[in-house]
């Protein structure tokens, strides 16, 4: 996932940098040179294989992901100069879910931190987040205090909103709960900010949450508010459906 929203931010003409672990194989190499064809740079390591994801989608859109992490978790020894030049750090939830790629990201996360960089961190999945521990999960993100977490709404309905808030409470963050036709954005303070849009008759959104994050996080990085934000993760997400569904 963290490959997809970094080639959706480079789509929108912002700078990218993908961080992880690619395996060094065959498709390891294709993976590498089609990120750097789409304008993404490379940071982390090469090593051991690939992982992959199947995606089935069903008749009603209903997708079920089957999963093999190769070496993409054995991300290890992370070094200060993968975060040279950032000004936000997007995780999904996926790489905090497993060790040693769990460890390295909270290190990232950490000095992050004491940048300045903006830090953002995505559900990912409602089977991972019941396989960490619903309560677990939600003292683990309140322990990181992202400045921004992103959900849909299966998974902030399982989490629970308020959690959620509360949990970039510490850095007067937000929450964005997003599906195909709005994004609400949830402070602190209480306020929610709605903002509608219509991405057409889908059947098969896979990655479009993705290039959600990527589109509103590139607008609040240029200076946007969160209202113009979420507008443009909605055109990120329907570019990248306009790109599945015409391929």
């Amino acid at each position: 996932r963290a490959a997809n929203v970094a080639v959706a931010t480079a789509r929108t003409g912002a700078r990218a940098r993908f961080i992880g672990s690619i395996g060094d194989d065959p498709l390891g190499d294709a993976l590498a040179r089609r990120l750097g064809e789409a304008g993404v740079e490379i940071r982390g390591r090469r090593g051991g294989r690939t992982g992959t994801i199947v995606v089935l989608v069903d008749e009603r859109g209903e997708r079920t992901m089957l999963s093999d992490r190769g070496s993409s978790s054995e991300l290890t020894e992370p070094e200060p100069s993968w975060l040279d030049g950032l000004v936000a750090l997007h995780v999904p939830f996926y790489s905090l879910a497993v060790e040693p790629m769990a460890t390295t990201c909270r290190t990232l996360i950490a000095w992050a931190r004491t940048r300045g960089i903006l830090v953002s961190l995505d559900v990912s999945s409602t089977a991972v987040v019941e396989a960490f521990g619903i309560d677990r999960f939600r003292r683990h993100i309140a322990d990181l205090s992202a400045d921004i977490v992103f959900a849909n709404e299966a998974e902030a309905d399982l989490v629970g909103i308020d959690a959620m808030v509360e949990s970039v409470s510490a850095t007067a963050g937000q929450v964005v709960v997003h599906d195909a036709t709005t994004a609400c954005v949830h402070r602190p303070t209480g306020t929610v900010e709605v903002v509608g849009h219509d991405l057409g008759p889908v059947t098969d959104s896979t990655g479009a949450g993705d290039a959600f994050a990527a589109g509103f996080l590139s607008a609040i990085v240029a200076g946007a508010d969160s209202v113009v934000a979420a507008g443009r993760g909605h055109d990120a997400a329907r570019d990248h459906l306009l790109r599945v569904y015409s391929s």
